[in-house]
């Protein structure tokens, strides 16, 4: 990704499509006090760069039936195999998130279920059977509490905080 500086129109349109993917860049326009036309080149100019990747729906997986969220720490056998895991992760439809991790284990996956069952069926027939893969801990998410996108728009309220406490 190369450099970019966002000013502070493309903070508001990064705001207002965080908030809405679908909103209108008509809509954007006229919040942001600029032409649709200038929105349109923004956000091309943004996706080029990579600042944005692209929008998507979002299902709520227990509408699916998917009603235990998983967290599985991973260790492995030998840390140069993590591409051949990896792959083989990217096999199973329940895995949605994999994360390379510092710490006592390698991976972090998170997983969505049916039900406890299921979570046990993918881990001990599926997953622990994954070669270099020496040992997994489970953690079943009980409540999410907080989900949501990253900040965009400039300072947070905790930098805020953050720099009153310094000038004192």
């Amino acid at each position: 990704m190369s450099k970019y500086y966002l000013d502070e129109i493309d903070q508001k349109i990064l705001y207002y499509l965080v908030k809405n993917a679908r909103m209108p860049f008509l809509e954007i326009a006229r919040e942001c006090n600029v032409s649709g036309a200038a929105i349109h080149q923004r956000v091309k100019k943004m996706e080029s760069v990579g600042i944005i990747t692209g929008s998507r729906l979002l299902v709520k997986p227990k509408t699916l039936g998917l009603n235990v969220c998983a967290f599985i720490q991973v260790s492995l056998s030998e840390s140069s195999h993590y591409p051949e895991v990896i792959a083989a992760l990217k096999k199973i439809p329940e895995v949605v998130e994999c994360h390379f991790v510092t710490g006592k284990h390698a991976l972090l996956v998170k997983m969505f279920c049916k039900d406890n069952d299921h979570l046990m069926s993918i881990l001990i027939d599926t997953i622990q059977h994954i070669p270099y893969i020496q040992s997994t801990e489970t953690l079943i998410s009980l409540d999410q509490a907080i989900e949501r996108q990253v900040w965009v728009g400039g300072e947070t309220e905790s930098e805020s905080s953050l720099k009153n406490k310094r000038q004192k």
